[in-house]
């Protein structure tokens, strides 16, 4: 199966989850979340900068969890109905 290429949507999509989740995890060791999301650091690392703007829904179901975020509230941030302005991505 060939995947699609991502959308330039898609792609900012990703990076508004990647800043809501680099947010919530705030002083917490980055390695530690990503433990107990049962990722890998340099994936959770790609998700935070928007290198890796299309997670596996489990993957963010995990983090979401990790974090004490509910999943309704990433989708809300995926959809842009999350209030995070543009420029917080930039």
């Amino acid at each position: 199966m060939v995947r699609q290429p991502l959308t330039p949507e898609q792609v900012e999509a990703g990076r508004r989850l990647g800043v809501v989740l680099r947010r919530a995890r705030a002083g917490r060791d980055l390695a530690a979340v990503a433990h107990a999301a049962g990722i890998s650091p340099e994936t959770l690392r790609k998700i935070e900068t928007g290198r890796l703007p299309s997670p596996g829904f489990g993957t963010v179901v995990c983090l979401g969890e990790a974090l004490g975020v509910p999943i309704e509230e990433l989708a809300a941030t995926w959809r842009g109905n999350g209030g995070l302005p543009l420029e917080a991505v930039s």
